[in-house]
């Protein structure tokens, strides 16, 4: 644990200096010191290993009898955590000011992504999904499609609403291209509405494969209007696409590290 944050009127989630709720970003939450005294009381109640046995711990896993006993091994399984597309699908919409993540599937998928990125990043993860349940599984998913987009925009209110499959749309063949066209039809869906969608079927790939796949259908809906000939300004300027990287951190290493080399 880093050294506790000094703590500032506005440090809370409420800004004491107004009637605004203010939220903090889990970086600077964690570093409170309310924080700091909550994770001490936590390593005594479990009856965590001293700083000195951890640091032999660690100085043995960095030595020779560690290395060898790692190269000894016979069952290894490399990576062994396999999330499904969706959910990759649903971090990249997130990406995108203004982008509403819809699911086309059951309601306990949705609730699923929603609950694992909440509980990673600290924060609500707004996602919705079209509710399939048996009837749809049936008959089609077309009229959930439909009516939930219409409840989203009117809840809502998006800029973008960013379309991804589960298992059940893909294993009873919805035609996702063909019902947003019903939708337009219907009136539920503006025609021109920014609307991506990528089919994300569990069965296949994983949540790499869900976030490439989003991530390539919304940038091509966002340029298929560009020019191909690419424009040169006075600043270098890099678009970067860390793929499915849930570590903030890291991002904003990256941005830092390219600000000190004069990219925008």
């Amino acid at each position: 644990m880093t050294e506790a944050t000094t703590r500032r009127p506005d440090s809370g989630n409420l800004d004491l200096r107004g009637d605004a709720l203010r939220v903090l970003d889990h970086n600077e939450l964690f570093g409170l010191q309310e924080y700091v005294e909550q994770h001490a009381a936590k390593r005594e109640m479990e009856a965590a290993p001293s700083d000195e046995e951890v640091g032999q711990t660690l100085a043995w896993s960095q030595g020779w009898e560690y290395r060898e006993r790692n190269f000894a091994r016979e069952a290894l399984v490399i990576n062994p955590l396999k999330a499904c597309q969706p959910l990759g699908a649903v971090l990249a919409a997130l990406g995108f000011a203004g982008t509403l993540p819809y699911v086309h599937g059951s309601q306990g998928c949705v609730a699923y992504f929603r609950s694992h990125l909440s509980r990673h990043f600290k924060e609500p993860v707004p996602a919705v999904s079209s509710s399939m349940t048996e009837d749809a599984a049936v008959f089609g998913g077309q009229a959930n499609l439909i009516e939930g987009i219409e409840n989203a925009r009117a809840l809502y209110k998006p800029e973008m609403i960013a379309i991804s499959t589960t298992c059940m749309a893909e294993v009873i063949g919805d035609d996702v291209k063909m019902f947003l066209g019903s939708a337009e039809e219907a009136g539920a869906l503006p025609v021109g509405f920014p609307a991506p969608y990528a089919n994300t079927p569990s069965f296949v790939g994983s949540h790499l494969t869900g976030y490439d796949s989003m991530l390539f259908s919304i940038l091509s809906l966002l340029t298929q209007d560009a020019s191909p000939e690419p424009t040169v300004g006075p600043r270098p300027r890099i678009n970067v696409l860390p793929g499915f990287d849930p570590y903030v951190g890291n991002v904003r290493e990256i941005r830092r590290l390219l600000g000190q080399l004069g990219v925008e």
